[in-house]
């Protein structure tokens, strides 16, 4: 009995590793390039997975990237019970070359903890543009673990073919929709 305990116990890992690797298999990779130009500007936050270090916006997200000397700035705007909130970060290459105003892979690290202290690696947070509607309007966010989405868009909402196309992705790629909450959107840009 301890030879078939031990090769069901060696079975039941064997299949766990197998699950395991097709889990981390389906998790969508960066895009192989990002045209970093196109890619600056306002995006509104139109989905996500709530997270803690969001907890505090209740509607309006923002975010608009702008090149500066050493990496692109971004800057995140939200509503908050005490009203407008606004954090200024720094996003870099992350495993990613930048070349001829291209990224490639599409992969990030981005830091909203004082400049004082982006020195300290736990500070940066991974961000990964997995998907970009052709007509660069539409950009899903995430990161390797998949802990984290984030559906940014050009205007403040979708039409219903759009959240379609979204869920469609999403559910393809393995990631949770039942996570996913809608973003409200009401004041002026």
């Amino acid at each position: 009995t301890t030879c078939s305990s031990f090769q069901f116990l060696t079975t039941l890992l064997g299949l766990c590793l197998v699950w395991a690797a097709g889990a981390a298999a389906a998790a969508p990779a960066a895009l192989p390039s990002l045209d970093v130009d196109a890619y600056m500007g306002r995006w509104y936050q139109v989905a996500l997975y709530p997270n803690r270090f969001q907890s505090q916006c209740l509607s309006d997200t923002s975010a608009t990237y702008r090149l500066v000397p050493g990496g692109v700035e971004v800057t995140n705007q939200c509503t908050t019970k005490d009203g407008p909130e606004r954090v200024v970060g720094m996003a870099r290459p992350r495993g990613s070359e930048l070349g001829g105003g291209m990224l490639k892979p599409a992969s990030l690290e981005v830091a909203f903890a004082p400049t004082w202290l982006r020195w300290l690696p736990l500070v940066w947070g991974n961000y990964d543009v997995v998907h970009l509607t052709p007509d660069k309007r539409l950009a899903i966010v995430s990161e390797p673990s998949q802990s984290y989405l984030w559906v940014l868009s050009r205007e403040r909402s979708l039409s219903d073919a759009q959240w379609q196309a979204v869920e469609r992705y999403a559910r393809d790629n393995g990631f949770d929709w039942s996570r996913v909450q809608r973003e409200i959107h009401r004041a002026a840009p």
